[in-house]
C-alpha cells in the first residue's frame, strides 16, 4: 500500500547519512563514477559549502525521486545532459555548459536522471547551506543555458561567472548564501588573480592540466582540491603549468550556524529533522503533493 511505502520510505531516509542515501539512490555504482571534494572523509564540510561533487554518470545510474529541505543545490554541466523533474510539474533538461540553481527551501521532491546510457553526464554538483532565516523560504529555480552565462575574457584567460563577480562581471544568480563560483580555463604559463573576501572559506578544484600558486612552487595537478582560509582580504594569483588549466574556484561567507544534516535535510536543531519526516510523510509544510508522486523519468534505467 501507499501507506507502507511511506513509511518505509520515511524509515530507509532516516537511517543514512547525504553519502550513504546518494550511494543509495544510484541505481548502480558500474555507472557513476564520483569524485567528492567535499562531504568527503577528508573534507566533510566547508561553512557555508554542505557537499561538492564532480560527477560522471550514464544510465543505469541516477538520482530518481528524493526529497530536499534547508538548502541549494547547483548543478552546473560541462558535458552529457541531465533531466530534471520535480513533484510541481516542473521538468526540463541541463546540456553543456547549463546551470540549475536550485533553491529547496522548505521542500522540494524531484528526481534528476542522466538522459544517455552511452554518453556520460559530467559536471558539478555544489550544495549550499542556507541560514536560518532563509531555511524555510520558498522552493524555486534559477536556470541559464550556457550562451546565457556571463564571461569574463582576456588575452589567455576565459572565466564563466556562475556567482560573484571577476574583473567586472557579474554572474546572473541572486544569492541568498553570499558565495563565489567561478570556471576558470587558462593557457599555458597564464596568470589568474581573484580577490578574496575577509573571512571567507575558498577552495580550488582542479579538473584539468596543473596549476601552481605565486611564492608557492608547488604544482597541483588534475583532480586536485586546494583549501583556503582568508584571514584578511587576500589576492590568489594562480599560474597555469606548460598545458594550461581548467579550475573552478568557489569560496562562500561562512553562516556559524548550528548545522544538523540527515540524508538531504539540513536545518539547525535536532527537533526540525523530525518535523522534516513527518512534513514529508504527511505532505505537509512544503511538501503539499508529494505524497503518491512519481517521476516520470524515474524509470530510464529500466528501458
Amino acid at each position: 500500500s501507499d501507506v507502507y511505502k511511506r513509511q518505509h520510505y520515511f524509515f530507509f531516509f532516516k537511517q543514512k547519512t547525504a553519502y550513504e542515501m546518494l550511494r543509495s539512490l544510484v541505481g548502480s555504482e558500474m555507472c557513476i563514477r564520483d569524485r567528492r571534494i567535499i562531504g568527503s572523509k577528508e573534507l566533510r564540510d566547508l561553512d557555508p559549502f554542505l557537499l561538492l561533487d564532480f560527477f560522471n554518470v550514464k544510465l543505469p545510474g541516477g538520482f530518481p525521486d528524493h526529497p530536499h529541505r534547508g538548502f541549494e543545490t547547483v548543478t552546473y554541466m560541462k558535458s552529457g545532459e541531465i533531466l530534471h523533474e520535480d513533484f510541481k510539474g516542473n521538468k526540463g533538461k541541463l546540456g553543456p555548459g547549463d546551470l540549475q540553481w536550485m533553491t529547496a527551501g522548505k521542500g522540494i521532491y524531484h528526481s534528476e536522471m542522466p538522459a544517455s546510457k552511452e554518453v556520460p553526464a559530467i559536471g558539478f554538483q555544489l550544495w549550499i547551506n542556507l541560514s536560518r532565516a532563509n531555511k524555510y523560504c520558498e522552493p524555486g529555480y534559477q536556470e541559464f543555458k550556457k550562451e546565457t552565462i556571463p564571461i569574463s575574457q582576456d588575452e589567455g584567460k576565459q572565466v564563466k561567472v556562475i556567482a560573484g563577480s571577476d574583473s567586472g562581471v557579474t554572474g546572473p544568480i541572486k544569492i541568498r548564501t553570499p558565495v563565489v563560483f567561478l570556471d576558470v580555463s587558462l593557457k599555458k604559463e597564464t596568470t589568474y588573480t581573484q580577490q578574496i573576501a575577509k573571512g571567507w572559506n575558498l577552495i580550488v578544484f582542479i579538473h584539468e592540466g596543473s596549476v601552481h600558486f605565486k611564492n608557492n612552487s608547488k604544482i597541483y595537478e588534475t583532480n586536485t582540491c586546494i583549501q583556503f582560509e582568508v584571514d584578511d582580504i587576500e589576492t590568489l594569483e594562480i599560474i597555469s603549468g606548460k598545458e594550461g588549466a581548467q579550475f573552478v574556484l568557489i569560496a562562500g561567507e561562512p553562516l556559524n550556524e548550528p548545522v544538523v544534516h540527515y540524508g538531504t535535510f539540513v536545518v539547525n536543531e535536532e527537533d526540525e529533522i523530525d518535523q522534516a519526516f513527518d512534513d514529508l510523510q504527511q505532505g505537509t509544510n512544503g511538501f503539499e503533493g508529494s505524497i503518491g508522486w512519481k517521476s516520470e523519468i524515474r524509470n530510464l534505467a529500466n528501458k
